[in-house]
Parts: structure tokens; C-alpha cells; sequence
């Protein structure tokens, strides 16, 4: 099965053929670089994921998903949450971004954090579904590790006793927020096979589906 993904980023693209299928044959969007990007201006995780997947469907043949991500701290009431990666302006690096958040994050106690990832599906302009992944750790006093990606480095998974960013991809994409949204869309594709993709939940018996 032909699947486009609508990102350039590296740190994703990997992440994303690691979680899918193999058999799934994963693209980005033809012509990625030289199309304008949707504004963008969902206030949620999944408002922003239907906004790019159905944009980027119009240039394409196939189905399309595309994820928005980020992540939330409770102390800041869910900063910087849909503006993740550009926290600290437009243009910031990881590092700025990283920064930033340490920086307001001083003399708060309370360091509950947590990533979400939502990904949409969509065909020819049209919604097909969504899957949304979270995944809840703590935030660290300062960076550490240097895999991974974001705020990779700061976001401590106490079952691992350990950053993502010090952790091994494998063993991170086993609980990522990013893998257990694309975990839903396999069984999505799997479960539908040769038919069109269906709206979560749609199937009509059809599909034989193990929860994520």
C-alpha cells in the first residue's frame, strides 16, 4: 500500500518508517520543498493534523497523513502545547526551544509533562480519520542525551529512568506518543487491507481490530 506522509523532517520520517508496516510503502508528499505550507492555525493538536493532512491530499494520488505533536506541562497549563516547535519564534532551534522552556519552568516543583501526537488521514481533500498517542513523563533539570529530537532531551520517562533523548530509538519508539498514534493508524491500514482507508470506528464488522 502507497502512503504519502506530509514532512521533511528527518527525526519524524525515521520514526515513522520504523512504527509502519513494512509492507506500507512510505513517501513524502511529491514536490514537498516547493509547496506552501497551511497556516496552521488549529488551537488543537488534532485541529492542526486535519488542516495539513487535507491540504497536502490535494497534491497527491494516494491517501495522505499528516501528524501535529507536541508537548504539554502542567505547571505552564499545557505550554507550549500546538506551538512546540516554534515555542521560542518562528525560526527557533531544539535548543532555543529547550531554553525557553527551562527557563519558566524555574521554581516550579510540579514538573509533570507529557507528549501527544495526533495523526490525520486524508484522501483527495477529504477527512478519513484520526489517531491520537500520548505518553506522560517528567521534566528534567537540564538536557540530556543527545538522540532523538525537540525535547527529546528533557522529557524524563521514569520506566526507562531516562530521557527519549538518552534512550535508544528502538526502545523509545516502543512507547512514544508518535508510535502509539501510528500504532492505531497500522491497524487502520492493516485492517482494511485492499479496501479504502474508513473512518475510525467505521468498519462495519469488517475488520478484526486489536485495540493499541
Amino acid at each position: 500500500m502507497k502512503l504519502y506522509c506530509a514532512t521533511s523532517n528527518p527525526g519524524k520520517l525515521r520514526e515513522f518508517r520504523l512504527a509502519l508496516d513494512e509492507h506500507i510503502d512510505l513517501a513524502p508528499v511529491p514536490g514537498l520543498p516547493e509547496i506552501a505550507p497551511p497556516a496552521e492555525t488549529g488551537r488543537t493538536f488534532e485541529a492542526n493534523a486535519i488542516e495539513k493532512a487535507v491540504y497536502y491530499s490535494q497534491f497527491c494520488d494516494g491517501p495522505v497523513f499528516a501528524d501535529d505533536s507536541g508537548l504539554e506541562v502542567d505547571a505552564l497549563e499545557g505550554a507550549p502545547g500546538v506551538y512546540s516547535a516554534r515555542y521560542a519564534g518562528p525560526e527557533a532551534t531544539d535548543e532555543q526551544n529547550n531554553g525557553l522552556l527551562l527557563a519558566r519552568m524555574r521554581g516550579f516543583a510540579n514538573r509533570a509533562a507529557r507528549f501527544v501526537c495526533v495523526v490525520a488521514v486524508a484522501d483527495r481533500g477529504s477527512l478519513l480519520g484520526t489517531f491520537r498517542g500520548e505518553v506522560e513523563g517528567t521534566l528534567a533539570e537540564e538536557p540530556r542525551g543527545n538522540g532523538g529530537f525537540g525535547y527529546d532531551p528533557l522529557f524524563y520517562y521514569p520506566p526507562f529512568a531516562c530521557t527519549f533523548g538518552e534512550a535508544p530509538l528502538e526502545e523509545k519508539m516502543r512507547v512514544s506518543h508518535r508510535s502509539r498514534a501510528l500504532a492505531q493508524l497500522r491497524s487502520r491500514l492493516q485492517c482494511c487491507g485492499s479496501r479504502p482507508i474508513r473512518l475510525a470506528g467505521s468498519c462495519g464488522g469488517e475488520c478484526k481490530q486489536t485495540p493499541a
